[in-house]
């Protein structure tokens, strides 16, 4: 175990070094066009980003993880694998380019013709970056993800500031994958060169593609169930219900991110290593989830809480229709973080037939409870519960086939681990609750802190004295190193 925490501190340290130095960029960002677009201008793009991020399923189909996993793939086989994903890319690209008048005509809006051909140069250069990308992750360099990470999130961010300051509307959403995704390639085809032939690159492709399929299922379903809620908003309660509910489900998923973003990309690629052993895996899993549990509980309670304070600040009074949904999303935030572990544990003890059974029940919860929200209670709240409920069920789901198929133990392992993170959020919640009364309700900023420093004194006070973590020798042991 000590192997697998060394290596997965090591990764989560520099990639936590890249993501974490990059939230006040994207903070700003999303600040700065907040003010200068309209929420019909979010919507609009909201429905372009969601069709394409399923084209850009089958810009990948699980190849990634298959590659991380697979350790006997040839220079030769990867250099197939890369052809067959630019020819891939080039398919993919042409055939969104092609669908942008059917979209604009399903949801009536001639903006989308342009947006989605413009976005349609991301798909090419997506599928191309695919395998370079991945070799970064599965030799396990961490750093220079880090820096390349933190190199795009600048520059991105502020091309967008500017083309907004500029005048470009929601065409300064639309820059932002475009040319993250060009930077992406270039970048990682530098570091791994690839040759490209006239060749398919098929025979490569056969070697990996029993473990590659249900990856890529999985994907499929997991898409639906992440953008149904937006696809049938967009179009059965307009654009601007839409970008309330975009705003509130992007800000909401920003902390999660953050976290996640920093901790999965590193934990399949460390885990693949034991793959054979199913009791290191259960006992990495017990422990990391015990970690998230920790982390995420404490921290959907203060979203909870903080939800006024946080849409005001960061959008504007212009954005408060989005704070009865942000605050019932807000509460997805732990039980989503916990789910985020889950893939990399199916991908390491090869067994992505399990968690494409997981997608399939986690799509179907979600679509009826979303189709529920929308078409029997017709409302933005009605169907931020529905998604709520979808996780909760999607929660035990998974985890029981986790537990019970895979690693074959004992749920009541599982479940031991969150009981004390649910107690230490109870606590916390019943402080904030009684704490926000007397705070004024124009003081956003200072009750914003107020309600912060309650949450992290009473999780300190608990993680010490609880002995889950001993924060303050963690805290002395890295000052006197420093003094050393």
């Amino acid at each position: 175990m000590a192997s697998i925490k060394q290596q997965i501190f090591s990764g989560v340290f520099y990639t936590a070094i890249a993501k974490y130095s990059g939230i006040f960029i994207s903070l700003i960002v999303t600040a700065v066009l907040a003010r200068m677009l309209s929420p019909d201008d979010f919507g609009v793009v909201a429905v372009a980003t969601v069709i394409i991020n399923f084209f850009n399923i089958f810009t990948n189909i699980g190849f990634s993880s298959a590659i991380i996993q697979n350790k006997e793939l040839t220079k030769r086989d990867l250099s197939n694998i890369y052809i067959f994903t630019v020819w891939l890319g080039i398919i993919l690209g042409v055939l969104f380019f092609l669908s942008s008048w059917i979209i604009a005509n399903y949801y009536q809006n001639t903006q989308l013709i342009f947006i989605c051909q413009l976005l349609s140069v991301s798909l090419f250069f997506s599928a191309a970056a695919m395998v370079p990308n991945t070799l970064f992750y599965r030799d396990k360099d961490f750093k220079f993800i880090a820096y390349r990470t933190f190199f795009i999130q600048i520059t991105v961010g502020m091309l967008s500031v500017a083309v907004a300051l500029c005048g470009g509307g929601l065409y300064a959403l639309t820059i932002q994958p475009i040319l993250s995704s060009l930077l992406l390639y270039l970048i990682s085809l530098k570091k791994y060169p690839q040759k490209f032939r006239f060749t398919s690159g098929i025979v490569s492709v056969k070697k990996i593609w029993n473990y590659s399929v249900y990856q890529f299922l999985f994907n499929i379903v997991n898409y639906f169930t992440r953008n149904l809620d937006k696809l049938l908003i967009g179009k059965y309660m307009g654009m601007s219900p839409l970008g309330y509910y975009e705003k509130s489900y992007r800000l909401m998923m920003l902390p999660l991110q953050n976290i996640t973003f920093v901790i999965t990309p590193v934990m399949h690629p460390v885990l693949s290593d034991y793959q054979n052993d199913m009791g290191k895996l259960g006992n990495a899993h017990e422990r990391i989830v015990r970690l998230l549990a920790f982390i995420g509980f404490p921290l959907s309670i203060l979203l909870y809480f903080c939800s006024d304070e946080l849409i005001l600040l960061f959008f504007g009074n212009q954005w408060l229709p989005s704070i009865p949904v942000f605050r019932i999303l807000s509460l997805t935030v732990g039980i989503q973080l916990i789910l985020s572990s889950s893939g990399s544990f199916y991908q390491a003890g090869n067994d992505t037939r399990g968690m494409f059974i997981c997608g399939v029940f986690s799509a179907t919860a979600s679509v009826v409870s979303i189709l529920i929200g929308i078409f029997y209670f017709r409302s933005l709240e009605a169907t931020a519960w529905s998604i709520l409920i979808s996780f909760l069920l999607g929660f035990v789901q998974c985890y029981w086939q986790l537990y019970r198929k895979m690693l074959h133990r004992s749920l009541r392992l599982y479940y031991y681990q969150l009981l004390s993170p649910i107690i230490l959020s109870c606590i916390i919640g019943t402080a904030l609750y009684f704490v926000t009364p007397y705070i004024k309700e124009d003081t956003i900023i200072l009750s914003l802190i107020i309600k912060t420093l309650v949450c992290l004194v009473l999780w300190t006070i608990y993680i010490q004295y609880s002995k889950e973590y001993n924060i303050f020798a963690k805290v002395k042991s890295i000052l006197n190193k420093r003094k050393k």
